[in-house]
């Protein structure tokens, strides 16, 4: 039997490409873990932030699960508030987005298909797509 095991904070954290604050965590296992048919990342949210980016898939669909913390989600045009251990499945084809309760928000990320080595083919994405 073979498997890969990894600590998933001690990933590289790529929050800062993401333009937000300097404690905005987001980490990206799939490769990490040798993940072949799924895709993973971790990502905390401070307390009251909303990622700055909006996004759907064409192909893959996601899972996202809360771990800790609280906040929102907007789908298409529908806002749902997340808790602890919520999971929130999303199709391709669905707008999402997320924010942070005052307690902040993390959360683990699971999609499938794996994206492959071109996953941004499969992304639209919007900085500020979720604006009052």
């Amino acid at each position: 039997m073979s498997f890969t095991l990894r600590n998933i904070k001690d990933l590289e954290d790529i929050g800062s490409v993401f333009d937000g604050p300097p404690d905005l965590e987001f980490r990206t296992a799939t490769k990490a873990l040798e993940l072949e048919r799924s895709a993973l990342t971790h990502q905390r949210v401070p307390p009251n932030y909303r990622f700055p980016y909006g996004h759907t898939h064409a192909t893959q669909e996601e899972v996202f699960v809360v771990v800790r913390g609280s906040g929102r989600m907007k789908l298409d045009d529908e806002i749902v508030e997340l808790r602890e251990w919520d999971a929130v499945r999303v199709p391709p084809g669905t707008w999402r987005g997320y924010e942070a309760g005052a307690e902040g928000l993390e959360i683990l990320v699971v999609g499938a298909p794996n994206l492959g080595e071109h996953p941004r083919d499969d992304v639209d994405g919007r900085r500020d797509w979720w604006a009052e």
